[in-house]
């Protein structure tokens, strides 16, 4: 495999939001800082390199002729895989855009599931045309370039459907014996968060020593176990903050912290702001 040299293309767009895409390469394989989600529907298809992406309380590995595909609203992260460094083009559109096009496109949408989708070696070269045409038409923005970029929007989502149909591949072959076991972790964290989880316990009840448990954890998720438990119990209070009245010591017991302080300090720290301020701003 070619070195890969960091390449941060410019991000194009198409509209305020409605669609954007960018070409990225990096050398160190950078991670996300955490988990996040957006309005939005996202394609990620990755040139080179391999990356670890965790949504749906599932850990895929995705490496060369990999699209993976977000819907809207689902939360998602990424990190490095074993092979250092990745290249990939990212495309995000909104509904309203993809609702806009033609060819029946609203029957394509949304996506069963957010999930990985491999591209045998025969389409890899077709798509990779279309999404360098796209950022090139975006590049050059000549009359009308909107709707070429539509039509080769449709083409991609239409090619994604006729790759499923044939190869029904609903979920790639974990790549290492660890993947399914720290996804099965992941889904036990999200559902007893509001426990007093540690480490140690969770490597316990799976029969894990802490420290590999710890290594691991960190190599598929891109967080360690401690960071990854905060942030699951900050983005339920975030939740509860806007959608019920309850005060914030009743939220912090009931997403797991026991000391209020506790919670404010950490809040602030993955939101960035406090959670009475949270509350006053987004609702």
């Amino acid at each position: 495999m070619s070195v890969i040299e960091d390449r941060i293309g410019p991000k194009y767009r198409i509209g305020e939001s409605s669609f954007t895409i960018e070409h990225m390469s990096r050398h160190d394989g950078n991670a996300m800082p955490q988990p996040h989600a957006h309005p939005f529907y996202e394609l990620y298809y990755l040139l080179e390199g391999e990356r670890v992406y965790s949504m749906n309380n599932q850990l895929f590995t995705a490496r060369k002729g990999d699209l993976i595909l977000i819907n809207p609203h689902d939360e998602h992260t990424t990190s490095k895989g074993n092979i250092p460094g990745f290249e990939r083009i990212l495309i995000g559109f909104s509904p309203s855009f993809a609702t806009g096009m033609e060819l029946g496109i609203c029957g394509l949408l949304p996506f069963d599931c957010s999930r990985l989708l491999h591209f045998p070696d025969a389409e890899q070269a077709e798509i990779e045309r279309m999404l360098w045409q796209m950022l090139q038409e975006c590049k050059e923005r000549r009359p009308h370039y909107e709707i070429v970029v539509r039509s080769l929007l449709a083409q991609v989502l239409i090619l994604i459907h006729r790759v499923e149909d044939t190869t029904r591949q609903s979920s790639p072959v974990p790549l290492h014996p660890m993947q399914d076991k720290i996804s099965e972790i992941v889904t036990y964290v999200n559902n007893h968060y509001t426990e007093p989880l540690t480490l140690e316990e969770a490597a316990a009840r799976f029969y894990i020593s802490p420290s590999y448990l710890s290594r691991m954890f960190s190599r598929f998720t891109g967080f360690r176990f401690s960071e990854y438990l905060r942030v699951t119990r900050v983005r339920e209070a975030q939740r509860r903050l806007l959608s019920t009245q309850e005060r914030v010591q009743m939220i912090a017991e009931k997403v797991g912290f026991e000391h209020t302080a506790h919670f404010n300090k950490t809040f602030k720290q993955v939101t960035g702001t406090t959670p009475l301020r949270y509350r006053k701003e987004h609702r």
